[in-house]
Protein backbone atom coordinates (compact mmCIF):
# COMPACT_ATOMS: atom_id res chain seq x y z
CA UNK A 1 0.00 0.00 0.00
CA UNK A 2 2.87 2.54 0.76
CA UNK A 3 4.31 1.53 -2.53
CA UNK A 4 1.33 2.19 -3.91
CA UNK A 5 0.26 5.60 -2.50
CA UNK A 6 3.99 6.54 -3.49
CA UNK A 7 3.58 6.07 -7.35
CA UNK A 8 0.37 8.06 -6.90
CA UNK A 9 2.35 10.94 -5.42
CA UNK A 10 4.50 10.47 -8.25
CA UNK A 11 1.32 10.27 -10.94
CA UNK A 12 0.05 13.81 -9.06
CA UNK A 13 3.55 15.82 -9.41
CA UNK A 14 4.14 14.42 -12.64
CA UNK A 15 0.41 15.72 -14.28
CA UNK A 16 1.09 19.19 -12.06
CA UNK A 17 4.26 19.98 -13.63
CA UNK A 18 2.98 19.28 -17.15
CA UNK A 19 0.16 21.37 -16.65
CA UNK A 20 2.41 24.47 -16.24
CA UNK A 21 4.09 23.10 -19.32
CA UNK A 22 0.60 23.20 -21.21
CA UNK A 23 -0.30 26.81 -19.76
CA UNK A 24 3.11 28.21 -21.45
CA UNK A 25 2.77 25.94 -24.48
CA UNK A 26 2.20 27.86 -27.94
CA UNK A 27 -0.04 26.11 -30.41
CA UNK A 28 3.19 26.21 -33.04
CA UNK A 29 4.56 23.01 -34.85
CA UNK A 30 8.08 24.69 -33.43
CA UNK A 31 6.50 24.43 -30.05
CA UNK A 32 4.99 21.75 -29.72
CA UNK A 33 8.15 19.96 -31.13
CA UNK A 34 11.13 21.64 -29.77
CA UNK A 35 9.67 24.57 -27.11
CA UNK A 36 10.94 27.29 -29.82
CA UNK A 37 14.00 26.67 -29.05
CA UNK A 38 14.16 28.26 -25.85
CA UNK A 39 15.11 25.73 -22.98
CA UNK A 40 18.16 26.75 -21.32
CA UNK A 41 21.45 24.58 -20.76
CA UNK A 42 20.93 23.76 -17.47
CA UNK A 43 17.01 22.45 -17.29
CA UNK A 44 18.07 21.10 -20.84
CA UNK A 45 20.61 18.75 -19.38
CA UNK A 46 18.04 17.51 -16.64
CA UNK A 47 15.37 17.34 -19.23
CA UNK A 48 17.62 14.21 -21.17
CA UNK A 49 19.39 13.13 -18.28
CA UNK A 50 15.86 12.40 -16.91
CA UNK A 51 14.50 10.86 -20.25
CA UNK A 52 17.34 8.55 -21.02
CA UNK A 53 18.12 7.36 -17.32
CA UNK A 54 15.56 4.64 -18.75
CA UNK A 55 13.75 1.25 -17.13
CA UNK A 56 17.09 -0.58 -18.63
CA UNK A 57 19.05 2.04 -16.29
CA UNK A 58 17.02 1.99 -13.09
CA UNK A 59 16.12 -2.16 -13.03
CA UNK A 60 17.88 -3.95 -16.31
CA UNK A 61 21.46 -2.90 -15.11
CA UNK A 62 20.97 -4.54 -11.43
CA UNK A 63 19.12 -7.71 -13.16
CA UNK A 64 21.97 -7.85 -15.68
CA UNK A 65 24.73 -7.17 -12.74
CA UNK A 66 22.45 -10.45 -10.77
CA UNK A 67 22.22 -12.25 -13.80
CA UNK A 68 25.82 -11.94 -15.38
CA UNK A 69 28.07 -10.49 -12.83
CA UNK A 70 29.99 -7.24 -12.87
CA UNK A 71 30.45 -7.29 -16.78
CA UNK A 72 26.97 -5.86 -17.09
CA UNK A 73 28.65 -2.58 -16.08
CA UNK A 74 30.04 -2.20 -19.79
CA UNK A 75 26.30 -1.11 -20.34
CA UNK A 76 26.77 1.95 -18.18
CA UNK A 77 29.73 2.78 -19.61
CA UNK A 78 28.46 2.93 -22.79
CA UNK A 79 25.81 4.52 -21.83
CA UNK A 80 27.53 7.44 -20.63
CA UNK A 81 30.54 7.26 -23.02
CA UNK A 82 27.59 7.80 -26.00
CA UNK A 83 27.08 11.46 -24.81
CA UNK A 84 31.11 12.42 -25.49
CA UNK A 85 30.13 10.88 -28.58
CA UNK A 86 27.60 13.16 -29.21
CA UNK A 87 28.81 16.26 -27.65
CA UNK A 88 32.16 15.53 -30.08
CA UNK A 89 30.36 14.58 -33.89
CA UNK A 90 26.73 15.73 -33.92
CA UNK A 91 25.52 18.11 -30.95
CA UNK A 92 26.52 21.26 -32.46
CA UNK A 93 25.96 20.79 -35.95
CA UNK A 94 22.83 19.32 -35.74
CA UNK A 95 21.63 22.55 -33.90
CA UNK A 96 22.87 24.42 -36.64
CA UNK A 97 21.11 22.04 -39.41
CA UNK A 98 17.57 24.03 -38.55
CA UNK A 99 16.21 20.67 -38.07
CA UNK A 100 13.61 19.64 -35.69
CA UNK A 101 13.86 15.96 -36.12
CA UNK A 102 16.19 13.03 -37.83
CA UNK A 103 14.41 12.47 -40.68
CA UNK A 104 14.68 16.87 -41.35
CA UNK A 105 18.06 16.74 -40.98
CA UNK A 106 18.12 14.26 -43.53
CA UNK A 107 15.93 16.13 -46.02
CA UNK A 108 17.92 19.13 -45.14
CA UNK A 109 20.88 17.57 -46.06
CA UNK A 110 20.09 15.31 -49.01
CA UNK A 111 16.89 17.10 -50.23
CA UNK A 112 14.94 14.18 -50.83
CA UNK A 113 11.61 13.52 -49.54
CA UNK A 114 12.08 9.59 -49.98
CA UNK A 115 15.11 9.45 -47.68
CA UNK A 116 13.04 11.31 -45.03
CA UNK A 117 10.11 8.87 -45.39
CA UNK A 118 12.40 5.87 -44.83
CA UNK A 119 14.30 7.84 -41.88
CA UNK A 120 10.56 8.28 -40.19
CA UNK A 121 10.08 4.48 -40.76
CA UNK A 122 12.74 3.71 -39.04
CA UNK A 123 12.43 6.26 -36.32
CA UNK A 124 8.96 4.18 -35.25
CA UNK A 125 10.72 1.03 -34.94
CA UNK A 126 13.64 2.26 -33.01
CA UNK A 127 10.81 4.50 -30.70
CA UNK A 128 8.70 0.95 -30.28
CA UNK A 129 11.34 -1.70 -29.55
CA UNK A 130 12.44 1.24 -26.48
CA UNK A 131 9.01 1.84 -25.59
CA UNK A 132 8.21 -1.57 -24.76
CA UNK A 133 10.30 -2.35 -21.92
CA UNK A 134 9.05 1.03 -20.34
CA UNK A 135 5.85 0.09 -20.21
CA UNK A 136 6.78 -3.82 -19.44
CA UNK A 137 8.92 -2.13 -16.43
CA UNK A 138 6.23 -0.24 -15.78
CA UNK A 139 3.10 -2.91 -15.17
CA UNK A 140 5.91 -5.18 -13.54
CA UNK A 141 6.86 -2.58 -10.62
CA UNK A 142 3.09 -1.67 -9.71
CA UNK A 143 2.26 -5.34 -9.83
CA UNK A 144 5.10 -6.12 -6.99
CA UNK A 145 3.93 -3.22 -5.04
CA UNK A 146 0.45 -3.31 -5.14
CA UNK A 147 -0.72 -6.74 -6.77
CA UNK A 148 -2.32 -5.38 -9.92
CA UNK A 149 -2.21 -7.22 -12.47
CA UNK A 150 0.45 -6.56 -14.89
CA UNK A 151 -1.12 -5.33 -17.66
CA UNK A 152 -2.79 -2.48 -15.30
CA UNK A 153 0.51 -0.62 -15.01
CA UNK A 154 1.48 -0.99 -18.66
CA UNK A 155 -1.78 1.02 -19.48
CA UNK A 156 -1.76 3.63 -16.95
CA UNK A 157 1.59 4.48 -17.76
CA UNK A 158 0.34 5.06 -21.37
CA UNK A 159 -2.38 6.92 -20.93
CA UNK A 160 -0.54 9.12 -18.10
CA UNK A 161 2.42 9.89 -20.53
CA UNK A 162 0.42 9.82 -23.73
CA UNK A 163 -1.93 13.07 -22.15
CA UNK A 164 0.78 14.68 -20.36
CA UNK A 165 2.89 15.30 -23.99
CA UNK A 166 -0.46 15.25 -26.12
CA UNK A 167 -1.36 18.29 -24.35
CA UNK A 168 1.67 20.06 -23.57
CA UNK A 169 4.22 18.78 -26.25
CA UNK A 170 8.02 19.34 -25.74
CA UNK A 171 7.23 22.29 -22.83
CA UNK A 172 5.48 20.14 -20.65
CA UNK A 173 8.15 17.03 -21.19
CA UNK A 174 11.06 19.39 -20.71
CA UNK A 175 9.65 20.42 -17.28
CA UNK A 176 8.31 16.78 -16.37
CA UNK A 177 11.57 15.04 -17.45
CA UNK A 178 13.89 17.86 -15.42
CA UNK A 179 11.54 17.09 -12.14
CA UNK A 180 12.01 13.09 -13.12
CA UNK A 181 15.74 13.47 -12.65
CA UNK A 182 15.93 14.48 -9.69
CA UNK A 183 13.44 11.65 -8.20
CA UNK A 184 15.48 9.09 -9.65
CA UNK A 185 18.38 10.52 -8.65
CA UNK A 186 17.40 10.61 -4.95
CA UNK A 187 15.21 7.65 -4.86
CA UNK A 188 17.51 5.77 -6.32
CA UNK A 189 20.75 6.71 -4.17
CA UNK A 190 19.01 7.17 -1.13
CA UNK A 191 18.02 3.54 -0.61
CA UNK A 192 21.24 2.45 -1.92
CA UNK A 193 23.49 4.06 0.50
CA UNK A 194 21.34 2.68 3.45
CA UNK A 195 21.26 -0.67 2.46
CA UNK A 196 24.82 -1.03 1.85
CA UNK A 197 24.97 0.41 5.86
CA UNK A 198 22.39 -1.78 7.00
CA UNK A 199 23.84 -5.05 5.39
CA UNK A 200 26.94 -4.59 7.17
CA UNK A 201 30.31 -5.55 6.29
CA UNK A 202 29.80 -9.14 6.14
CA UNK A 203 27.17 -8.91 3.57
CA UNK A 204 29.54 -6.32 1.56
CA UNK A 205 32.48 -8.34 1.92
CA UNK A 206 30.51 -11.52 0.89
CA UNK A 207 29.00 -9.39 -2.93
CA UNK A 208 33.02 -8.66 -3.20
CA UNK A 209 34.41 -12.05 -2.67
CA UNK A 210 31.78 -13.57 -5.05
CA UNK A 211 32.78 -11.10 -8.05
CA UNK A 212 36.42 -11.37 -7.13
CA UNK A 213 37.56 -13.56 -9.91
CA UNK A 214 35.47 -10.96 -12.47
CA UNK A 215 36.88 -7.97 -11.22
CA UNK A 216 40.28 -9.35 -13.11
CA UNK A 217 38.33 -9.74 -15.93
CA UNK A 218 35.56 -7.66 -16.28
CA UNK A 219 33.54 -8.78 -19.26
CA UNK A 220 30.11 -9.39 -20.43
CA UNK A 221 29.58 -12.88 -20.74
CA UNK A 222 25.91 -12.51 -22.98
CA UNK A 223 23.47 -15.50 -22.89
CA UNK A 224 26.13 -17.98 -21.91
CA UNK A 225 28.21 -17.49 -25.05
CA UNK A 226 31.07 -17.97 -24.25
CA UNK A 227 32.79 -15.11 -26.06
CA UNK A 228 33.14 -12.44 -23.50
CA UNK A 229 35.45 -10.25 -25.37
CA UNK A 230 33.05 -9.99 -28.29
CA UNK A 231 29.75 -9.62 -26.56
CA UNK A 232 31.37 -6.71 -24.31
CA UNK A 233 32.91 -4.77 -27.66
CA UNK A 234 29.08 -5.39 -29.27
CA UNK A 235 27.32 -4.23 -26.57
CA UNK A 236 30.00 -1.15 -26.37
CA UNK A 237 29.67 0.17 -30.06
CA UNK A 238 25.64 -0.15 -29.72
CA UNK A 239 25.43 1.69 -26.33
CA UNK A 240 27.88 4.28 -27.24
CA UNK A 241 26.87 4.79 -30.94
CA UNK A 242 23.38 4.28 -30.61
CA UNK A 243 22.96 7.64 -28.60
CA UNK A 244 24.31 8.97 -31.50
CA UNK A 245 21.68 8.09 -33.16
CA UNK A 246 18.90 7.82 -31.11
CA UNK A 247 15.65 10.31 -32.79
CA UNK A 248 14.43 11.30 -29.33
CA UNK A 249 18.00 12.27 -27.88
CA UNK A 250 18.63 14.31 -31.17
CA UNK A 251 15.30 15.95 -30.94
CA UNK A 252 16.49 17.32 -27.78
CA UNK A 253 19.37 19.42 -29.13
CA UNK A 254 17.54 20.98 -31.47
CA UNK A 255 15.33 22.92 -28.17
CA UNK A 256 18.82 24.68 -27.18
CA UNK A 257 19.60 28.24 -28.50
CA UNK A 258 22.75 27.71 -30.14
CA UNK A 259 24.76 25.30 -31.17
CA UNK A 260 27.25 25.82 -28.31
CA UNK A 261 24.75 25.91 -25.74
CA UNK A 262 24.00 22.09 -27.17
CA UNK A 263 27.39 21.42 -26.52
CA UNK A 264 27.16 22.51 -22.78
CA UNK A 265 23.94 20.45 -22.43
CA UNK A 266 25.94 17.55 -23.65
CA UNK A 267 28.27 18.00 -21.14
CA UNK A 268 26.18 18.49 -18.94
CA UNK A 269 24.80 15.28 -19.41
CA UNK A 270 27.74 13.58 -19.05
CA UNK A 271 28.00 14.71 -15.38
CA UNK A 272 24.56 13.57 -14.15
CA UNK A 273 24.46 10.44 -15.79
CA UNK A 274 27.95 9.76 -14.31
CA UNK A 275 26.22 10.37 -10.88
CA UNK A 276 23.59 8.29 -11.45
CA UNK A 277 25.26 4.99 -12.75
CA UNK A 278 26.89 5.22 -9.32
CA UNK A 279 23.78 3.09 -7.58
CA UNK A 280 22.46 0.58 -10.22
CA UNK A 281 25.59 -1.44 -8.90
CA UNK A 282 24.86 -1.08 -5.43
CA UNK A 283 21.76 -2.99 -5.96
CA UNK A 284 23.38 -5.62 -8.47
CA UNK A 285 25.94 -6.05 -6.44
CA UNK A 286 24.00 -7.18 -2.73
CA UNK A 287 21.06 -8.49 -5.11
CA UNK A 288 23.85 -11.57 -5.55
CA UNK A 289 24.00 -12.21 -1.92
CA UNK A 290 20.22 -11.56 -0.90
CA UNK A 291 18.32 -12.45 -3.63
CA UNK A 292 20.35 -15.37 -5.86
CA UNK A 293 16.74 -16.99 -6.74
CA UNK A 294 15.28 -14.18 -8.89
CA UNK A 295 18.20 -15.99 -11.27
CA UNK A 296 16.47 -19.57 -11.44
CA UNK A 297 13.03 -17.84 -11.54
CA UNK A 298 13.65 -15.54 -14.43
CA UNK A 299 12.64 -12.44 -12.66
CA UNK A 300 16.32 -10.46 -12.33
CA UNK A 301 14.80 -7.35 -13.66
CA UNK A 302 13.04 -7.04 -10.13
CA UNK A 303 15.82 -7.21 -7.72
CA UNK A 304 15.92 -2.99 -7.58
CA UNK A 305 12.42 -3.62 -6.11
CA UNK A 306 12.50 -6.83 -3.96
CA UNK A 307 15.81 -5.88 -2.36
CA UNK A 308 15.16 -3.62 0.07
CA UNK A 309 12.48 -5.78 1.67
CA UNK A 310 14.91 -8.70 1.96
CA UNK A 311 17.60 -6.41 3.68
CA UNK A 312 15.10 -4.55 5.94
CA UNK A 313 12.20 -6.85 6.92
CA UNK A 314 8.97 -4.32 8.29
CA UNK A 315 7.89 -1.12 8.07
CA UNK A 316 10.62 0.58 7.11
CA UNK A 317 11.64 -1.84 4.52
CA UNK A 318 8.28 -0.95 3.26
CA UNK A 319 9.07 2.49 3.01
CA UNK A 320 12.49 1.85 1.17
CA UNK A 321 10.32 -0.47 -1.59
CA UNK A 322 7.93 2.25 -2.17
CA UNK A 323 10.68 5.11 -2.32
CA UNK A 324 12.78 2.47 -5.10
CA UNK A 325 9.49 1.81 -7.12
CA UNK A 326 8.26 5.85 -7.06
CA UNK A 327 12.57 6.45 -8.80
CA UNK A 328 11.40 3.41 -11.19
CA UNK A 329 8.00 4.37 -12.33
CA UNK A 330 9.65 8.33 -12.73
CA UNK A 331 11.93 6.25 -15.12
CA UNK A 332 9.37 4.94 -17.05
CA UNK A 333 7.22 7.99 -17.49
CA UNK A 334 10.38 10.42 -18.30
CA UNK A 335 11.56 7.60 -21.01
CA UNK A 336 8.55 7.05 -22.42
CA UNK A 337 7.84 10.87 -22.77
CA UNK A 338 10.52 11.62 -24.52
CA UNK A 339 10.00 8.64 -27.12
CA UNK A 340 6.69 9.41 -27.50
CA UNK A 341 7.32 12.92 -28.61
CA UNK A 342 10.29 11.37 -31.41
CA UNK A 343 7.00 8.88 -32.47
CA UNK A 344 4.60 11.38 -32.71
CA UNK A 345 7.22 13.44 -34.79
CA UNK A 346 8.07 10.23 -36.91
CA UNK A 347 4.23 9.50 -37.39
CA UNK A 348 2.85 13.02 -38.11
CA UNK A 349 5.37 15.59 -38.98
CA UNK A 350 7.87 13.89 -40.93
CA UNK A 351 5.37 11.37 -42.62
CA UNK A 352 2.89 13.94 -43.49
CA UNK A 353 4.17 17.94 -42.00
CA UNK A 354 1.21 17.63 -39.90
CA UNK A 355 -0.25 20.40 -37.46
CA UNK A 356 -0.30 20.19 -33.90
CA UNK A 357 -3.88 18.45 -33.61
CA UNK A 358 -2.48 15.88 -35.79
CA UNK A 359 0.86 15.50 -34.21
CA UNK A 360 -1.52 15.05 -30.61
CA UNK A 361 -3.31 12.33 -32.54
CA UNK A 362 -0.49 10.61 -33.24
CA UNK A 363 1.34 10.80 -29.65
CA UNK A 364 -2.10 8.88 -28.56
CA UNK A 365 -1.72 6.34 -31.77
CA UNK A 366 1.69 5.69 -30.91
CA UNK A 367 1.29 5.24 -27.13
CA UNK A 368 -1.59 2.44 -28.15
CA UNK A 369 0.71 0.80 -30.28
CA UNK A 370 3.21 0.27 -27.93
CA UNK A 371 0.87 -0.66 -24.90
CA UNK A 372 -0.43 -3.47 -27.32
CA UNK A 373 3.12 -4.28 -27.88
CA UNK A 374 4.06 -4.55 -24.57
CA UNK A 375 1.48 -6.77 -22.74
CA UNK A 376 2.59 -10.22 -24.34
CA UNK A 377 6.86 -8.98 -23.30
CA UNK A 378 6.84 -9.85 -19.94
CA UNK A 379 9.45 -12.19 -20.25
CA UNK A 380 11.63 -10.49 -22.00
CA UNK A 381 14.68 -8.68 -20.29
CA UNK A 382 14.71 -4.76 -20.28
CA UNK A 383 18.33 -4.57 -21.07
CA UNK A 384 17.82 -6.55 -23.80
CA UNK A 385 14.93 -4.91 -25.69
CA UNK A 386 16.49 -1.13 -25.05
CA UNK A 387 20.02 -3.10 -26.59
CA UNK A 388 18.14 -3.59 -29.92
CA UNK A 389 16.69 -0.05 -30.26
CA UNK A 390 20.06 0.68 -29.41
CA UNK A 391 21.32 -1.46 -31.99
CA UNK A 392 19.15 -0.39 -34.47
CA UNK A 393 20.10 3.21 -34.22
CA UNK A 394 23.57 3.01 -34.12
CA UNK A 395 23.26 0.89 -37.38
CA UNK A 396 21.09 3.33 -39.33
CA UNK A 397 20.57 7.11 -38.16
CA UNK A 398 24.67 7.09 -36.52
CA UNK A 399 26.10 6.84 -39.71
CA UNK A 400 23.79 8.84 -41.50
CA UNK A 401 24.17 11.60 -39.19
CA UNK A 402 28.42 11.10 -38.82
CA UNK A 403 28.43 10.99 -42.65
CA UNK A 404 26.02 13.49 -43.36
CA UNK A 405 28.03 16.04 -41.14
CA UNK A 406 31.49 15.39 -41.40
CA UNK A 407 31.96 14.21 -45.38
CA UNK A 408 30.30 16.17 -47.95
CA UNK A 409 30.45 12.77 -50.51
CA UNK A 410 27.49 11.28 -48.74
CA UNK A 411 24.22 10.75 -51.42
CA UNK A 412 21.11 10.09 -51.22
CA UNK A 413 21.45 6.67 -52.65
CA UNK A 414 24.27 5.44 -50.88
CA UNK A 415 22.20 6.95 -47.62
CA UNK A 416 19.14 5.00 -48.92
CA UNK A 417 21.51 1.78 -49.30
CA UNK A 418 23.19 2.07 -45.91
CA UNK A 419 19.83 2.88 -43.87
CA UNK A 420 18.24 0.00 -45.57
CA UNK A 421 21.53 -2.30 -45.05
CA UNK A 422 21.27 -1.18 -41.04
CA UNK A 423 17.87 -1.49 -40.30
CA UNK A 424 17.11 -4.73 -42.05
CA UNK A 425 20.54 -6.18 -40.31
CA UNK A 426 19.59 -5.22 -36.85
CA UNK A 427 16.28 -5.68 -36.70
CA UNK A 428 16.41 -9.09 -38.50
CA UNK A 429 19.00 -10.44 -35.71
CA UNK A 430 16.94 -9.63 -33.16
CA UNK A 431 14.00 -11.24 -34.68
CA UNK A 432 16.25 -14.50 -35.13
CA UNK A 433 17.55 -14.28 -31.22
CA UNK A 434 14.12 -14.57 -30.38
CA UNK A 435 13.08 -17.08 -32.88
CA UNK A 436 15.86 -19.45 -32.77
CA UNK A 437 17.69 -21.03 -29.98
CA UNK A 438 21.43 -21.01 -31.42
CA UNK A 439 23.01 -22.45 -28.72
CA UNK A 440 26.05 -21.02 -26.76
CA UNK A 441 29.44 -19.46 -29.22
CA UNK A 442 29.78 -16.66 -31.16
CA UNK A 443 26.59 -16.60 -33.11
CA UNK A 444 24.54 -15.63 -30.21
CA UNK A 445 26.13 -12.26 -29.42
CA UNK A 446 25.82 -11.90 -33.04
CA UNK A 447 21.90 -12.34 -33.35
CA UNK A 448 21.35 -10.72 -29.69
CA UNK A 449 23.87 -7.83 -29.96
CA UNK A 450 24.64 -7.09 -33.38
CA UNK A 451 26.54 -4.15 -33.23
CA UNK A 452 29.20 -5.42 -33.85
CA UNK A 453 28.72 -6.14 -37.84
CA UNK A 454 25.86 -4.28 -38.27
CA UNK A 455 27.34 -0.60 -37.36
CA UNK A 456 30.40 -1.36 -40.35
CA UNK A 457 28.07 -3.13 -42.19
CA UNK A 458 25.57 0.46 -42.76
CA UNK A 459 28.78 2.91 -42.74
CA UNK A 460 30.33 1.05 -45.64
CA UNK A 461 27.38 0.26 -48.06
CA UNK A 462 27.01 4.29 -47.34
CA UNK A 463 30.27 4.80 -48.32
CA UNK A 464 30.94 2.33 -50.97
CA UNK A 465 27.48 3.47 -53.07
CA UNK A 466 28.09 7.01 -52.51
CA UNK A 467 31.64 6.58 -54.14
CA UNK A 468 29.68 5.23 -57.04
CA UNK A 469 28.00 8.20 -57.51
CA UNK A 470 27.86 12.02 -57.27
CA UNK A 471 26.71 14.23 -54.01
CA UNK A 472 23.80 17.05 -54.65
CA UNK A 473 25.56 19.85 -55.90
CA UNK A 474 24.77 22.15 -52.61
CA UNK A 475 26.20 19.39 -50.32
CA UNK A 476 29.34 21.29 -49.91
CA UNK A 477 27.37 24.54 -48.86
CA UNK A 478 25.41 22.56 -46.84
CA UNK A 479 28.31 20.80 -44.59
CA UNK A 480 29.70 24.11 -44.34
CA UNK A 481 26.88 25.62 -43.02
CA UNK A 482 26.68 22.74 -40.44
CA UNK A 483 30.11 23.75 -38.64
CA UNK A 484 29.90 27.91 -39.40
CA UNK A 485 29.62 29.08 -36.14
CA UNK A 486 26.53 31.24 -36.08
CA UNK A 487 26.37 35.25 -35.07
CA UNK A 488 25.58 34.49 -31.15
CA UNK A 489 28.70 32.07 -31.40
CA UNK A 490 30.55 34.37 -33.62
CA UNK A 491 30.06 37.10 -30.84
CA UNK A 492 30.49 34.75 -27.75
CA UNK A 493 27.11 34.53 -26.89
CA UNK A 494 25.76 31.43 -25.09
Amino acid sequence: MTGLLAIGLLFAASMAIGVHGVRATRLTTPDFLVASRRVTPGLNAMAIAGEYVSAASVLGLAGLMLKNGIGSLWYAVGFTAGYVAVAALVAGPMRRSGAYTVPDFADYRLGSEAIRKLCAVIVLVIMWLYLVPQFKGAGMVLHLVSGTPYWVGVVLAGAVVSVSIAAGGMRSATYVQGFHYVVKLLFIAVPAIFLVVHAGADARAEALRMDVSEWSRPLLDLEGSGQPLLATWSVLLATTLGAVGLPHVIMRFHTSATARAARRVAVGVIVLLGVFYLFPAVYGLLGRVFTPGLVRGGDTDTVTVVLPGEIVPGGWGAVLTAIVAAGAFAAFLSTSSGLLMALAGGLSHDLSRASVPRLRLAVAAGALVAVLLSLPARSVDINVAVGWAFAVAASTFCPLLVLGIWWRGLTTAGAAAGLAAGVCAATGAALASVLTDPGPGWLVVLLAQPAAWTVPLAFAVMIVVSLLGRPPEWAERAVLRLHAPGPAEAEGGP
